[in-house]
């Protein structure tokens, strides 16, 4: 790899980057890179979280495709109307960012506070359940549940932990999720089948079901829990990533009168702002979210396929895999 900046801003650059080349399979290749134009940075990325939603994409292997988006990095160099200087360490959604250095527009860029390690700095992912807990509206005394105890989930419950609610359980198949569920803060993590137990024959009685309940498996068994689960005049909050067709109980929705939250954000200035929160938040320690924590497992620029993989596999242990590319 080589970058060259002369003082006239004409740079030549090269960089390597992680291309899909195929189904499951992927390719490190060297790649120019142009300098930023108006309103961008160019960063380098030290680490990149690996996204579920990538997942589909990496399986079909749908031409020379480069993912990532999860970036955390040092800004080099800047285009004109940037106030950022060079040095600065960011974050935030920023597409084809499996590579050494990626091309960032301002516009989604999140300066991280001084101390906070770039593993704890994710800024994408939280940004996206810090809006989701904004919206899902957790009263003071409420019973919450969460359904699906991924790294999305387990970032949720570490925010609902600290929430005004009186009682807050999670909700996983796997034994090691519902530990790690339980040094978040829960009071309770159960399978599913255990809480499908308790509410057999439960139907018209709302004493073993819970005020908001958190979907964040993605799955249509994390919906027809959740539609058991509320109360009437509860909440059902999505966080899960739906990528299918899904069926809901309208029946169901309609006769318990719930709320029903869509939790994902898309709007860019809403993204942005709560990822700055969601960093401050994870700057001042104590305060509910430690990423860093979540972080399992490690890969190389090159190993982005075993990446996958563990990904689809979730190994004992897995919760969050992330792509170290210069520390």
């Amino acid at each position: 790899m080589s970058i060259t900046v002369d003082d006239n801003r004409a740079a030549s650059r090269t960089t390597m980057r992680w291309e899909l080349v195929g189904p499951e399979r992927g390719a490190v290749r060297a790649a120019s890179i142009d300098a930023p134009g108006p309103g961008q940075v160019l960063i380098r990325v030290a680490v990149n979280g690996l996204c579920a939603s990538d997942l589909p994409v990496w399986r079909r292997g749908d031409g020379d495709e480069i993912l990532g988006h999860e970036p955390v990095g040092e800004v080099i160099d800047t285009g004109p109307g940037v106030t950022i200087p060079a040095g600065t360490w960011v974050t935030g959604r920023i597409p084809a960012s499996f590579a050494q250095h990626a091309i960032a527009n301002i516009d989604d860029v999140v300066v991280i506070p001084a101390g906070l390690d770039p593993m704890g700095a994710l800024g994408e992912p939280i940004g996206c359940v810090v809006e989701g807990f904004r919206r899902t509206r957790i009263g003071a005394g409420d019973r919450v549940a969460i359904i699906g105890l991924g790294f999305m989930g387990l970032l949720m419950t570490q925010l609902a932990a600290q929430s005004p609610a009186a009682s807050l359980v999670a909700i996983d198949p796997r034994d090691d999720a519902r530990a790690a569920a339980i040094r978040a803060g829960v009071d309770e993590a159960v399978a599913p089948d255990v809480l499908s137990d308790r509410l057999v024959g439960a139907d018209d009685d709302d004493r073993h079901r819970v005020d908001v309940v958190i979907e964040a498996s993605g799955t249509q068994a994390g919906l027809d829990l959740a539609t058991r689960l509320v109360r009437s005049h509860g909440t059902i909050s999505i966080l899960g990533y739906h990528q299918g067709d899904r069926t809901v109980d309208m029946r169901a929705w309609n006769e318990k009168a719930i709320d029903v939250v869509n939790a994902h954000v898309r709007d860019r200035q809403l993204l942005r702002e709560a990822t700055r929160r969601g960093l401050e938040l994870a700057a001042r320690g104590g305060h509910g979210i430690d990423v860093s924590s979540l972080v399992t497992h490690r890969f190389a620029l090159d190993q982005v396929d075993n990446a996958f993989r563990a990904l689809a596999s979730k190994p004992d242990g897995f919760i969050k895999a992330v792509i170290v590319i210069d520390r």
